[in-house]
């Protein structure tokens, strides 16, 4: 089964509606559809195909099936906290993160147990946790899921992709939280706006300095992606890029150098310290 080649897709698409997508609510709405459609694929061939040995089984529900199901989880819990967000009144719409964040909260605090087993990569409860012959043997541990198909079910693989959704939840709406400081309804007050920077330079050459920030580390400690590292540089150059995800792998097959606006720059400034020391 290629199941996992599926799963990667999937990741690549969702990278694409970022890109594409002008608001949250539109790139909520379009994930949420690549996601039921790739799980419904899953569950058509496990059910007609099954597994090869335990260890396949495990290893589709713990990891393979987690991909769709957690950005799942993630882009219906933001939808529908957008459309319950307090459209005025910034006191209104911090108590609504706030509420949200304690039911966060809650939850990681009752699944205290499984969660540190997830995060501490033991694999001792895995066969109970994400095979299907255990399913009967398990309380449900979310009052969300009331009825878990036997045929598409473990004990713990809903719970898993809902605890790896959450984790980039507490992102979420931490940096909401951030932007009602700065304006009401997430949008800054009104500035002068800084004059962006002209962008002299090709789209390719605009992805490779991309990929290298983030490569690098830029973004890493706000847990940013490279589209949303993309977008705060975008505010910095008059430019907006194309196709960010292909552009890359165009980059990636280069039969030479596949780093050649890095190395042009790297040149450029060997030669600009040379004049200073002339």
């Amino acid at each position: 089964m290629k199941l996992h080649l599926l799963a990667q897709n999937l990741e690549k698409q969702l990278l694409e509606i970022e890109e594409n997508s002008e608001t949250i609510m539109q790139r909520s709405k379009h994930s949420i559809i690549v996601c039921t459609k790739l799980l419904g694929q899953f569950k058509k061939e496990i059910i007609n195909k099954g597994f090869a040995s335990i260890s396949d089984e495990i290893y589709f529900f713990k990891h393979t099936k987690q991909i769709p199901l957690r950005h799942l989880i993630y882009f219906s819990e933001i939808r529908s906290f957008e459309i319950q967000f307090p459209k005025t009144d910034k006191e209104s719409q911090r108590k609504f993160i706030r509420r949200k964040m304690q039911k966060v909260n809650r939850f990681f605090s009752y699944n205290l147990d499984f969660t540190q087993y997830a995060d501490s990569k033991h694999t001792h409860f895995d066969k109970e946790y994400y095979t299907r012959e255990y399913l009967g043997s398990y309380i449900i541990a979310t009052s969300k899921f009331y009825f878990q198909d036997p045929e598409f079910c473990t004990p713990r693989d809903m719970l898993l992709g809902k605890y790896k959704a959450y984790d980039f939840l507490v992102t979420y709406l931490d940096e909401k939280k951030n932007k009602i400081r700065n304006g009401l309804n997430g949008k800054l007050r009104t500035i002068k706006p800084i004059e962006k920077i002209h962008w002299p330079f090709s789209n390719t050459d605009y992805v490779e300095l991309l990929y290298s920030l983030c490569s690098k580390g830029l973004g890493k400690q706000d847990n940013q992606g490279i589209m949303q590292v993309s977008k705060k540089l975008q505010q910095i150059f008059d430019f907006k890029p194309k196709d960010i995800y292909k552009t890359y792998h165009d980059i990636k097959n280069r039969k030479n150098s596949r780093t050649l606006f890095l190395d042009e720059l790297s040149t450029s400034l060997l030669i600009e310290m040379d004049k200073s020391e002339e």
